[in-house]
Protein backbone atom coordinates (compact mmCIF):
# COMPACT_ATOMS: atom_id res chain seq x y z
CA UNK A 1 0.00 0.00 0.00
CA UNK A 2 1.27 3.45 -0.92
CA UNK A 3 1.30 6.53 1.27
CA UNK A 4 -0.04 9.77 -0.19
CA UNK A 5 2.21 12.82 -0.15
CA UNK A 6 0.35 16.08 -0.72
CA UNK A 7 2.22 18.93 -2.43
CA UNK A 8 0.43 22.28 -2.17
CA UNK A 9 1.16 25.00 -4.73
CA UNK A 10 -1.01 28.06 -4.09
CA UNK A 11 0.14 29.91 -7.19
CA UNK A 12 -2.14 31.87 -9.52
CA UNK A 13 0.31 34.06 -11.44
CA UNK A 14 -0.27 32.08 -14.64
CA UNK A 15 -4.03 32.69 -14.69
CA UNK A 16 -5.98 35.57 -16.16
CA UNK A 17 -8.60 35.61 -13.40
CA UNK A 18 -7.72 36.06 -9.75
CA UNK A 19 -8.60 33.53 -7.06
CA UNK A 20 -7.05 30.16 -8.01
CA UNK A 21 -4.50 30.53 -5.21
CA UNK A 22 -7.40 29.96 -2.79
CA UNK A 23 -8.29 26.62 -4.37
CA UNK A 24 -6.21 24.51 -1.98
CA UNK A 25 -7.76 26.12 1.08
CA UNK A 26 -11.20 25.75 -0.50
CA UNK A 27 -10.52 22.00 -0.75
CA UNK A 28 -9.59 21.95 2.94
CA UNK A 29 -12.81 23.74 3.86
CA UNK A 30 -14.76 21.24 1.77
CA UNK A 31 -13.05 18.40 3.64
CA UNK A 32 -14.07 19.94 6.97
CA UNK A 33 -17.64 20.33 5.76
CA UNK A 34 -17.67 16.62 4.89
CA UNK A 35 -16.23 15.74 8.29
CA UNK A 36 -13.10 14.34 6.64
CA UNK A 37 -9.63 14.11 8.20
CA UNK A 38 -8.00 13.78 4.78
CA UNK A 39 -5.70 16.77 5.23
CA UNK A 40 -4.76 15.72 8.73
CA UNK A 41 -3.87 12.09 7.99
CA UNK A 42 -1.88 12.76 4.79
CA UNK A 43 1.48 14.48 5.04
CA UNK A 44 1.86 17.65 3.01
CA UNK A 45 4.50 20.11 1.91
CA UNK A 46 3.95 23.64 0.64
CA UNK A 47 5.86 25.10 -2.29
CA UNK A 48 6.84 28.76 -1.94
CA UNK A 49 4.93 30.84 -4.51
CA UNK A 50 5.34 34.24 -6.19
CA UNK A 51 1.84 35.72 -5.94
CA UNK A 52 3.35 39.05 -4.89
CA UNK A 53 4.04 39.55 -8.59
CA UNK A 54 0.32 40.17 -9.08
CA UNK A 55 0.88 43.58 -7.46
CA UNK A 56 3.66 44.52 -9.86
CA UNK A 57 3.52 45.79 -13.47
CA UNK A 58 3.57 43.15 -16.22
CA UNK A 59 6.85 43.20 -18.15
CA UNK A 60 6.39 40.18 -20.39
CA UNK A 61 3.31 40.78 -22.51
CA UNK A 62 3.29 37.37 -24.21
CA UNK A 63 4.18 35.30 -21.15
CA UNK A 64 2.93 37.21 -18.14
CA UNK A 65 5.04 36.81 -14.99
CA UNK A 66 7.14 34.13 -16.67
CA UNK A 67 10.05 34.61 -14.26
CA UNK A 68 7.74 33.82 -11.35
CA UNK A 69 6.19 30.86 -13.15
CA UNK A 70 9.68 29.49 -13.74
CA UNK A 71 10.70 29.97 -10.11
CA UNK A 72 7.59 28.17 -8.79
CA UNK A 73 7.88 25.36 -11.34
CA UNK A 74 11.52 24.82 -10.42
CA UNK A 75 10.66 24.53 -6.71
CA UNK A 76 7.76 22.20 -7.43
CA UNK A 77 9.94 19.97 -9.63
CA UNK A 78 12.31 19.36 -6.73
CA UNK A 79 9.45 18.38 -4.40
CA UNK A 80 7.86 16.08 -6.97
CA UNK A 81 11.22 14.44 -7.66
CA UNK A 82 11.67 13.68 -3.96
CA UNK A 83 8.13 12.30 -3.65
CA UNK A 84 8.40 10.07 -6.73
CA UNK A 85 11.76 8.73 -5.54
CA UNK A 86 10.56 8.04 -1.99
CA UNK A 87 9.62 4.40 -1.27
CA UNK A 88 5.90 3.56 -1.27
CA UNK A 89 4.95 7.21 -1.87
CA UNK A 90 2.38 8.61 -4.29
CA UNK A 91 2.37 12.40 -4.80
CA UNK A 92 -0.90 14.27 -5.21
CA UNK A 93 -0.20 17.82 -6.32
CA UNK A 94 -2.77 20.50 -5.51
CA UNK A 95 -2.22 23.40 -7.88
CA UNK A 96 -3.67 26.86 -8.13
CA UNK A 97 -3.44 27.61 -11.84
CA UNK A 98 -2.35 24.99 -14.37
CA UNK A 99 0.88 26.68 -15.49
CA UNK A 100 2.72 25.06 -12.59
CA UNK A 101 2.13 21.61 -14.08
CA UNK A 102 5.38 22.18 -15.97
CA UNK A 103 7.12 21.66 -12.63
CA UNK A 104 5.18 18.50 -11.89
CA UNK A 105 6.21 16.85 -15.13
CA UNK A 106 9.81 18.06 -14.82
CA UNK A 107 9.99 16.53 -11.35
CA UNK A 108 8.72 13.16 -12.57
CA UNK A 109 11.28 13.12 -15.38
CA UNK A 110 14.06 14.14 -12.97
CA UNK A 111 13.16 11.16 -10.82
CA UNK A 112 12.72 8.78 -13.77
CA UNK A 113 14.90 10.09 -16.62
CA UNK A 114 15.14 6.73 -18.37
CA UNK A 115 11.45 5.88 -18.24
CA UNK A 116 8.95 6.73 -20.97
CA UNK A 117 6.36 9.06 -19.45
CA UNK A 118 2.76 9.32 -20.59
CA UNK A 119 0.33 12.07 -19.61
CA UNK A 120 -3.45 11.98 -19.34
CA UNK A 121 -4.47 15.66 -19.54
CA UNK A 122 -8.11 15.98 -18.40
CA UNK A 123 -8.98 19.53 -19.36
CA UNK A 124 -11.39 21.59 -21.46
CA UNK A 125 -8.32 23.25 -23.00
CA UNK A 126 -5.19 22.01 -24.74
CA UNK A 127 -2.83 24.45 -22.95
CA UNK A 128 -0.44 24.16 -25.89
CA UNK A 129 0.10 27.84 -26.68
CA UNK A 130 3.57 29.35 -26.61
CA UNK A 131 4.62 33.00 -26.20
CA UNK A 132 4.66 33.09 -29.99
CA UNK A 133 0.99 32.11 -30.38
CA UNK A 134 -0.84 33.08 -27.18
CA UNK A 135 -3.79 35.48 -27.56
CA UNK A 136 -3.77 36.40 -23.86
CA UNK A 137 -0.23 36.00 -22.52
CA UNK A 138 -1.60 33.94 -19.62
CA UNK A 139 0.78 31.10 -18.88
CA UNK A 140 -1.82 28.62 -17.71
CA UNK A 141 -2.45 28.19 -21.44
CA UNK A 142 1.16 27.12 -22.08
CA UNK A 143 2.26 24.19 -19.88
CA UNK A 144 1.80 21.50 -22.51
CA UNK A 145 3.80 23.47 -25.07
CA UNK A 146 6.65 23.72 -22.57
CA UNK A 147 6.41 20.01 -21.73
CA UNK A 148 6.49 19.05 -25.42
CA UNK A 149 9.08 21.73 -26.34
CA UNK A 150 6.72 23.23 -28.91
CA UNK A 151 6.99 26.85 -30.12
CA UNK A 152 4.57 26.48 -33.05
CA UNK A 153 6.43 29.11 -35.08
CA UNK A 154 4.51 28.24 -38.22
CA UNK A 155 1.47 29.82 -36.58
CA UNK A 156 3.36 32.66 -34.93
CA UNK A 157 1.38 35.84 -34.22
CA UNK A 158 3.53 37.47 -31.49
CA UNK A 159 7.07 38.84 -31.22
CA UNK A 160 8.19 38.05 -27.64
CA UNK A 161 11.03 40.10 -26.21
CA UNK A 162 14.46 38.65 -25.46
CA UNK A 163 13.81 38.13 -21.74
CA UNK A 164 10.60 36.25 -22.45
CA UNK A 165 12.36 33.98 -24.92
CA UNK A 166 15.19 33.32 -22.46
CA UNK A 167 12.81 32.25 -19.69
CA UNK A 168 10.65 30.26 -22.11
CA UNK A 169 13.71 28.27 -23.13
CA UNK A 170 14.56 27.73 -19.45
CA UNK A 171 11.03 26.53 -18.74
CA UNK A 172 11.13 24.04 -21.61
CA UNK A 173 14.50 22.76 -20.37
CA UNK A 174 13.46 22.55 -16.71
CA UNK A 175 14.94 19.45 -15.12
CA UNK A 176 17.54 19.17 -17.89
CA UNK A 177 15.23 17.15 -20.16
CA UNK A 178 13.47 18.56 -23.22
CA UNK A 179 11.06 17.52 -24.56
CA UNK A 180 9.77 15.71 -21.49
CA UNK A 181 7.34 13.49 -23.40
CA UNK A 182 6.59 12.49 -26.97
CA UNK A 183 3.39 13.80 -28.61
CA UNK A 184 2.27 10.18 -28.99
CA UNK A 185 2.50 9.78 -25.21
CA UNK A 186 -0.05 12.51 -24.49
CA UNK A 187 -3.81 12.02 -24.55
CA UNK A 188 -6.32 14.76 -23.91
CA UNK A 189 -9.62 13.94 -22.22
CA UNK A 190 -12.67 16.25 -22.44
CA UNK A 191 -10.83 18.91 -24.47
CA UNK A 192 -13.30 21.08 -26.36
CA UNK A 193 -12.12 24.72 -26.46
CA UNK A 194 -9.26 25.49 -28.85
CA UNK A 195 -7.78 28.46 -30.67
CA UNK A 196 -6.74 28.05 -34.32
CA UNK A 197 -3.02 27.92 -33.50
CA UNK A 198 -3.60 25.10 -31.02
CA UNK A 199 -5.75 23.13 -33.44
CA UNK A 200 -3.03 23.39 -36.07
CA UNK A 201 -0.22 22.09 -33.85
CA UNK A 202 -2.39 19.31 -32.39
CA UNK A 203 -3.22 18.15 -35.91
CA UNK A 204 0.42 18.36 -36.97
CA UNK A 205 1.60 16.33 -33.97
CA UNK A 206 -1.35 13.93 -34.24
CA UNK A 207 -2.26 14.25 -30.56
CA UNK A 208 -5.38 12.33 -29.60
CA UNK A 209 -8.38 13.78 -27.78
CA UNK A 210 -10.78 11.43 -26.02
CA UNK A 211 -14.01 13.40 -26.21
CA UNK A 212 -16.90 13.74 -23.81
CA UNK A 213 -19.22 12.09 -26.35
CA UNK A 214 -16.87 9.09 -26.61
CA UNK A 215 -16.87 8.69 -22.84
CA UNK A 216 -20.66 8.94 -22.75
CA UNK A 217 -21.20 6.46 -25.55
CA UNK A 218 -18.72 3.87 -24.29
CA UNK A 219 -19.04 4.39 -20.56
CA UNK A 220 -16.45 5.44 -18.00
CA UNK A 221 -15.03 1.94 -17.48
CA UNK A 222 -14.29 1.34 -21.15
CA UNK A 223 -13.08 4.91 -21.63
CA UNK A 224 -10.48 4.49 -18.88
CA UNK A 225 -9.30 1.17 -20.36
CA UNK A 226 -8.99 2.69 -23.83
CA UNK A 227 -7.06 5.71 -22.55
CA UNK A 228 -4.64 3.45 -20.67
CA UNK A 229 -4.29 1.21 -23.72
CA UNK A 230 -3.43 4.27 -25.82
CA UNK A 231 -0.45 4.86 -23.50
CA UNK A 232 0.46 1.19 -23.33
CA UNK A 233 4.04 1.80 -24.51
CA UNK A 234 4.72 4.17 -21.62
CA UNK A 235 6.51 2.94 -18.50
CA UNK A 236 4.88 5.47 -16.16
CA UNK A 237 1.86 7.79 -16.41
CA UNK A 238 0.86 11.11 -14.82
CA UNK A 239 -2.76 12.33 -14.55
CA UNK A 240 -3.35 16.08 -14.69
CA UNK A 241 -6.93 17.10 -13.88
CA UNK A 242 -8.16 20.64 -14.51
CA UNK A 243 -11.60 21.12 -12.96
CA UNK A 244 -12.78 23.07 -16.02
CA UNK A 245 -12.99 19.68 -17.75
CA UNK A 246 -16.31 19.43 -15.91
CA UNK A 247 -19.47 21.10 -17.14
CA UNK A 248 -20.19 24.59 -15.71
CA UNK A 249 -23.73 23.52 -14.80
CA UNK A 250 -22.00 21.67 -11.95
CA UNK A 251 -20.19 24.79 -10.78
CA UNK A 252 -18.61 27.90 -12.30
CA UNK A 253 -15.86 27.92 -9.68
CA UNK A 254 -13.00 27.93 -12.19
CA UNK A 255 -11.37 30.66 -14.25
CA UNK A 256 -12.32 29.39 -17.71
CA UNK A 257 -15.58 27.39 -17.51
CA UNK A 258 -16.51 25.67 -20.77
CA UNK A 259 -19.87 24.12 -21.62
CA UNK A 260 -20.50 20.48 -22.60
CA UNK A 261 -18.06 18.96 -20.11
CA UNK A 262 -18.06 15.78 -18.07
CA UNK A 263 -19.98 15.47 -14.79
CA UNK A 264 -18.32 15.25 -11.39
CA UNK A 265 -19.43 11.61 -11.14
CA UNK A 266 -17.89 10.79 -14.53
CA UNK A 267 -14.67 12.56 -13.58
CA UNK A 268 -14.39 10.79 -10.24
CA UNK A 269 -15.19 7.34 -11.58
CA UNK A 270 -12.91 7.81 -14.59
CA UNK A 271 -9.93 8.91 -12.50
CA UNK A 272 -10.49 6.16 -9.93
CA UNK A 273 -10.58 3.57 -12.72
CA UNK A 274 -7.37 4.95 -14.24
CA UNK A 275 -5.71 4.53 -10.86
CA UNK A 276 -6.15 0.77 -11.05
CA UNK A 277 -3.08 0.91 -13.29
CA UNK A 278 0.22 0.52 -11.46
CA UNK A 279 1.81 2.71 -14.12
CA UNK A 280 0.21 5.82 -12.62
CA UNK A 281 2.85 7.57 -10.50
CA UNK A 282 1.20 10.93 -9.73
CA UNK A 283 -2.04 12.90 -9.85
CA UNK A 284 -2.74 16.63 -9.76
CA UNK A 285 -5.78 18.91 -9.54
CA UNK A 286 -5.80 22.52 -10.73
CA UNK A 287 -7.86 25.67 -11.35
CA UNK A 288 -10.35 25.61 -8.45
CA UNK A 289 -11.39 29.24 -7.93
CA UNK A 290 -13.75 29.73 -4.99
CA UNK A 291 -14.12 33.47 -5.68
CA UNK A 292 -16.18 32.58 -8.77
CA UNK A 293 -18.31 30.01 -6.98
CA UNK A 294 -21.38 29.73 -4.79
CA UNK A 295 -21.12 27.96 -1.44
CA UNK A 296 -17.73 26.40 -2.34
CA UNK A 297 -19.45 23.96 -4.68
CA UNK A 298 -16.53 23.36 -7.06
CA UNK A 299 -14.17 22.59 -4.19
CA UNK A 300 -16.73 20.20 -2.71
CA UNK A 301 -17.04 18.38 -6.03
CA UNK A 302 -13.27 18.35 -6.47
CA UNK A 303 -12.74 17.05 -2.95
CA UNK A 304 -15.09 14.15 -3.59
CA UNK A 305 -13.05 13.32 -6.69
CA UNK A 306 -9.84 13.71 -4.70
CA UNK A 307 -11.13 11.42 -1.96
CA UNK A 308 -12.21 8.80 -4.48
CA UNK A 309 -8.77 8.93 -6.11
CA UNK A 310 -7.01 8.71 -2.75
CA UNK A 311 -9.06 5.70 -1.72
CA UNK A 312 -8.01 3.93 -4.91
CA UNK A 313 -4.34 4.87 -4.47
CA UNK A 314 -4.12 3.53 -0.93
CA UNK A 315 -6.17 0.43 -1.75
CA UNK A 316 -4.52 -0.75 -4.93
CA UNK A 317 -1.18 0.82 -5.74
Amino acid sequence: MKQIKLIEVKSEIGAGTRGASMGVDALKIAALDFGSYFFKKNKSVRVLVQNKLLLEPIHNEFAKRIKGVYAVAERLAKEVKKAVEAPNTFPIILLGDHSTAIGTVAGIKMACPDKRLGIIWIDAHADIHSPYTTPSGNMHGMPMAAILDVDNLVNKVNEPDEETITYWEKLKALGGISPKILPSDLIYVSMRDLELQESAIIKKLNIHNYTVSEMRSKGVERAAVEVLNYLDKCDIIHISFDVDSMDPTISRGTGTPTKNGITEREAGNFIARLLYSKKIVSFEISEINPTLDKENLMAENAFEILQKAANQITRVL
